[in-house]
Order: C-alpha cells, then sequence, then structure tokens
C-alpha cells in the first residue's frame, strides 16, 4: 500500500476503531496530532508506534511544535521559546543567534524523533512584520535575509536530529493581516514586490535543501485570484520552475475559512491536488475527512509517492538516551540562559 494524499487527525490519546478503519484508507498518508492526543511521555511513544504499525510504508506522523505559543506537546518536553527571540538575538550577535537557532532545531526535532513524531511543521518563514497577528513573534525577523540564515541554522539543526524542514507558509503570510483561520485575507501586492520580500527565504531555503513546504490560504489578486494552495501559477509556474522547488508540498488545513471559499470539502481536496499539493491537511471536522475520503476518488502520483517517502523521520535516540545525553544537556542549557 502507498501513502494516501491525505493527513487527518485524532480525536484523543488513543487510537478508536472508527479513526483506525478511517487510517488504513488508501487515501490516508498521514497524522497531524494536537495537544488534544498528548497526555504523558510514554502515552505519545505508544500512540506514534500505534499509528506506524496500522500500514507499510508507514504513515507519516507531524505536529505544529515551532516554540513559544505553537508548541502542541509541553509537559516534559522543553518550552521552546518564540522564533522572533532568535531574531532579536541577531540584531546583537549574529553569530550567536545562528548558533542559537541551530541547537534549538536539533531539540525541537530530536525531542520528537525521541517519541515517533516523523516532522514538525516548521520554520516559519514569513516576515515579522508586526502587520499580521497570526503570525507575530512566529516570524524569525522582518528581514528576509535574516529570516533566511536563522531558518536555515534551525533546519540544519533539524537534520543533524534526523527530521525534515516544512517551511511556510508560501508566498509569504506577514504582510497581511487578515487571520487564514478566520477570514481569507487577500494581499494586494505584484509579484515583483514579494520577489525581493516575502518570497526570498523561500527562494534561499529551497537551494538549502529545503523539503517541504505549506503555502498559504492567501490571495494575491495580481497573480492569480485563487489562494496559494488552490493556484497552479503558485505551486507549479513558480515554486515548481521558477525556484526549482523538487520537495513535497503540504496544504494547510482545508477547513479553515481561508480555504472554504473554493467550495465544498471534496472539491478543495481536488483542487489542492490539481494544484500541485502532494499531500491535503484535513484538521477538527471528522465529517469533512469522511466526506473527503469517501468521494475523492482513485488517485495516484508517482511523483508526489516518491516525495512523501523522503519526510520519515530518520533513526534516533529514544526519550530516556536522549536525556542522558550530553549534547542534549548543554543544549538545554544553552537555550535556557540566551532565549528565556
Amino acid at each position: 500500500m502507498s501513502l494516501g494524499p491525505l493527513m487527518i487527525d485524532l480525536e484523543g490519546y488513543t487510537i478508536n476503531d472508527a479513526e483506525r478503519k478511517l487510517l488504513q484508507h488508501p487515501l490516508v498518508g498521514g497524522v497531524i496530532l494536537f495537544s488534544r492526543n498528548y497526555e504523558s511521555i510514554e502515552q505519545i511513544n505508544y500512540l506514534a508506534t500505534e499509528i506506524h504499525a496500522l500500514r507499510k510504508p508507514k504513515l507519516l506522523i507531524a505536529v505544529d511544535h515551532e516554540g513559544g505559543r505553537i508548541q502542541r506537546f509541553k509537559k516534559d518536553f522543553f518550552h521552546l521559546p518564540a522564533c522572533a527571540k532568535l531574531g532579536e538575538i541577531y540584531e546583537q550577535n549574529n553569530r550567536q543567534a545562528i548558533g542559537l537557532a541551530e541547537q534549538m532545531g536539533w531539540l525541537l526535532a530530536a525531542e520528537l524523533r525521541a517519541v515517533g513524531i516523523d516532522f514538525s511543521f516548521a520554520p516559519v518563514l514569513d516576515l515579522g512584520r508586526n502587520i499580521s497577528t497570526v503570525i507575530g513573534d512566529r516570524a524569525l525577523h522582518s528581514n528576509p535575509e535574516v529570516v533566511s540564515e536563522l531558518a536555515h541554522a534551525i533546519m540544519l539543526g533539524m537534520r543533524k536530529a534526523g527530521m525534515i524542514a516544512v517551511g511556510k507558509h508560501f508566498p509569504g503570510h506577514g504582510s497581511i493581516a487578515t487571520d487564514s483561520h478566520i477570514a481569507v485575507p487577500v494581499d494586494e501586492r505584484r509579484f515583483v514586490d514579494m520577489q525581493f520580500e516575502d518570497l526570498v527565504p523561500f527562494e534561499r531555503m529551497i537551494k538549502y535543501g529545503l523539503a517541504a513546504i505549506m503555502p498559504a490560504h492567501v490571495i494575491y489578486p495580481q497573480i492569480d485570484s485563487q489562494p496559494a494552495g488552490f493556484s497552479s501559477r503558485w505551486l507549479q509556474s513558480i515554486l515548481r520552475k521558477k525556484y526549482e522547488f523538487q520537495g513535497v508540498i503540504i496544504s494547510d488545513d482545508i477547513c479553515m475559512a481561508g480555504a472554504v471559499i473554493i467550495g465544498d470539502p471534496v472539491t478543495r481536496a481536488t483542487r489542492a491536488l490539481q494544484a500541485g499539493c502532494d499531500m491535503i491537511l484535513i484538521c477538527n471536522d471528522r465529517d469533512v475527512a469522511i466526506q473527503v475520503i469517501d468521494n475523492l476518488g482513485k488517485y495516484n502520483s508517482p511523483a508526489s509517492q516518491m516525495r512523501l517517502m523522503r519526510l520519515h523521520g530518520k533513526p534516533a535516540l529514544n526519550w530516556h538516551n536522549l536525556h542522558v545525553n550530553q549534547k542534549w544537556q548543554q543544549i538545554q542549557k544553552n537555550l535556557t540562559s540566551y532565549l528565556a
């Protein structure tokens, strides 16, 4: 069985019988976990092991674990700072900030890999311009070159811990105030303006080997009338052809308000796949997930399948061995001293 194009969620700490059936459907390729799915280290490790045992190849397991206000697992995990803190340190000492960014990426990934999570949707590549409240201190900096440097360091740290990085939200959500979770953001800028601002971190990170990208549910009418995640111009003409991105494109949640304007759930999923997404996120609405699974129809994309297989996490230390590891202990001290 191959990995399907849908990533769905779970209701609680364990897999119930209905979810087990859904996860074995050929259209499903992954699971996204939330705070409601985490109770303890032992529980999350068991849940990840159970999910991975359901299928071959193993389903992908992901989580939003950036730091600051976006960290789904907190108890017993290191409390990662908001990424904007790295940008603040960069203003005083750029070399120190880059070093801390790599350490933060390593720690983030090492802890998640220790409990069986394949990858986190991180880092944020949006610019921190004090315009978008939903981005806010999730952004590394307002300067695209600084964002690129710090994000590259985070990605290198994650890679050393056995995890790929996912850059978001292409082509940039930081310059528009509207939150795509609750409304439809519209960014009126021209492509040439974005090319030398918001798009710079994505272009740099692609050249550095970024494995996956999440597009924004934002409309840029000067480029296309469709939100970026449903736009073949953004995903195919610009991301794939112009920037030569060869990695995975994972949609943002198609249950968000920024996606609903596309149509019913099946239409949303279909349009995202047609535009160029390899995987579709469906979160916090089981009825929508079932509707898409039941009505999407047959799907086969060998190219997407090859790309998705690269997202599995690499072998890593288990939780006990990680916490007696000198590198983990030293990095935790460093991050506590400089980023608290």
